[in-house]
């Protein structure tokens, strides 16, 4: 197996510690199917080329980064001037607090990196600190600058090693307030409700990444197998997924409880108290259940 390939290398820093570390990109898209786009009458692939307006086809040496400042009026910035304004976490991550993991909204979190020790000597501060976040149930929060932007990350142990994971800054969440505010306070029906939690709880288990598949990804490969063998392509059967109807919430989950039921395995067991619906503010209706938007 061919070496894993380094997205970064730096020092850890915690207070006066320094740990050389090199970062491993955590994900792969080395499985998926690239389409590339083809000119259909030569069959030729099309290429992009850079350009600039009025000039024409320009060199990667030629070009420089900038700011439209106003409509076609443009601020640019030299390579050495942009290298000036970076900050120490270009080549070091800075450990500046510590949180629990729950703490981190996942709206947060961007991609995932496998961080190990550079070198022998710096596995055993390495551990310490992977071991220190273990033992305290803590994430180490921190920044680092990679391909000009500087990043929010957080660490925390991963098996013998540490995951590393960027963070979207506060202002590149968007607030849920604008797409939650339209939907109403409704009022649940209490049978309705243990309906669904009985299903939730006969549908979990605990999460198996391998038992989900890319159904879109299976069938894309197949087809282009089939076509480089110049077979001919036989349509799936023409199936069209009906369009959605106006059910009784009610009778679907009835349906839904005891198909699982049928399915295997033992039904929850029933209650025998009567369930307490969830208290609601004095000027609400009391003894309902009050959908919350978060």
């Amino acid at each position: 197996m061919a070496a894993p390939r380094t997205y970064w290398t730096g020092h850890l820093r915690l207070s006066l510690v320094s740990i050389d570390i090199a970062l491993y990109s955590a994900v792969s898209r080395a499985g998926r199917t690239s389409l590339r786009q083809i000119h259909k009458k030569s069959g030729q692939p099309i290429r992009h080329q850079k350009t600039a307006e009025g000039v024409g086809p320009v060199d990667t040496a030629e070009i420089v980064k900038g700011f439209e400042a106003e409509k076609g009026s443009f601020v640019v910035l030299e390579p050495d001037e942009l290298d000036e304004i970076r900050l120490e976490s270009k080549d070091a991550i800075r450990i500046v607090q510590f949180v629990d993991h729950s703490e981190i909204d996942p709206r947060f979190y961007d991609k995932p990196y496998y961080v190990a020790p550079r070198g022998k000597a710096a596995t055993e501060g390495f551990v310490v600190i992977r071991e220190a976040l273990r033992a305290a149930k803590k994430t180490a929060l921190g920044q680092m600058a990679t391909r000009g932007r500087e990043h929010l990350v957080a660490i925390r142990p991963c098996g013998d090693g540490l995951l590393l994971e960027t963070l979207r800054y506060a202002d590149e969440v968007k607030s849920s307030d604008s797409v939650f505010s339209d939907i109403d306070d409704a009022e649940v029906d209490s049978e309705m409700l243990e309906l669904a939690e009985d299903l939730i709880a006969k549908k979990s288990k605990p999460f198996d990444p391998k038992a989900f598949k890319d159904s879109y990804e299976e069938a894309l490969r197949e087809l282009i197998e089939e076509k480089a063998k110049g077979k001919a392509i036989v349509s799936a059967g023409g199936k069209k997924a009906k369009s959605a109807q106006v059910i009784d919430l009610m009778e679907a989950l009835k349906k839904s409880v005891k198909e699982e039921r049928a399915g295997g395995g033992k039904a929850p067991a029933k209650k025998t108290t009567k369930k307490t619906p969830a208290k609601k503010p004095a000027s609400k209706t009391s003894g309902t259940r009050k959908k919350k938007a978060s």
